[in-house]
């Protein structure tokens, strides 16, 4: 998701299957969603919002959000698939835009809070894309990053979706820190998630995740949140970090 990656840009195949698999996981989404909802106030953006699926709650609840991507099929679907959100919040950011500074400016300190839930590890310079985001916010505003958790869990699906990368809890934190956010909140998320990544990425080399795989996922998310509380969120298939400007 980054300047240089024009395919993944103008295509996007794998992403946007995987994306509309998840579309389904209901219960997956609704929790991705309260995960990240209490930090999420007054005037948000949501950095890189592919088909809706984290979307669909905060218009569903009535939140004042802005809708972006970097990819124009992306948010015509957007667009089409909310035709009674206001059409003014929906834009094309790029977070590592060359001329970012120019193009955005009308943006600076102009949001409470952005969020972006696994959109960064798909960013080269994904330092420069945290700057970026400090300029957008107002003074004391929030910054939600959720992205693919432990190196070692990296396979054949984070390859296929154009990750860069996967983190920890330290190497986030360290790219909130680099770009002057205080850190207010830290955690990991879908402890559960972990044993079928690697059995599914690692072990079957699958190159998309199954759609039965997912549904039944889905059908035991209530189980896995037990889970997460149970481990303190101490471990995760994601990573979270919510800093302050």
């Amino acid at each position: 998701m980054q300047n240089s990656s024009f395919s993944f840009k103008e295509i996007d195949q794998e992403g946007s299957e995987t994306l509309s698999v998840i579309a389904n996981a209901d219960k997956l989404n609704s929790w991705f969603y309260q995960t990240i909802n209490h930090f999420c106030t007054g005037k948000t953006l949501e950095i890189g919002s592919g088909i809706g699926n984290i979307s669909q709650f905060f218009i569903q609840d009535n939140k004042n959000i802005t809708l972006s991507d970097l990819r124009p099929n992306y948010l015509e679907i957007l667009i089409k698939r909310f035709p009674r959100f206001n059409q003014n919040n929906f834009c094309l950011i790029d977070l590592v835009d060359p001329e970012f500074d120019e193009k955005y400016k009308d943006k600076f300190n102009l949001y409470d809070t952005i969020f972006a839930m696994n959109v960064v590890e798909h960013i080269l310079d994904d330092q420069q894309a945290i700057k970026n985001c400090h300029k957008l916010l107002k003074k004391e505003g929030r910054l939600v990053i959720l992205v693919p958790a432990y190196q070692f869990l990296y396979n054949r699906f984070d390859k296929e979706l154009e990750h860069y990368r996967r983190y920890n809890q330290k190497s986030l934190n360290n790219l909130f820190n680099s770009a002057d956010f205080k850190i207010v909140h830290e955690q990991y998320f879908n402890a559960a998630g972990i044993i079928g990544w690697y059995v599914s990425g690692r072990l079957f080399k699958n190159k998309l995740i199954p759609e039965g795989q997912m549904k039944l996922y889905n059908t035991l998310v209530p189980i896995f949140k037990l889970a997460d509380k149970i481990l303190l969120n101490k471990i995760g298939l994601s990573v979270m970090t919510v800093g302050k400007k």
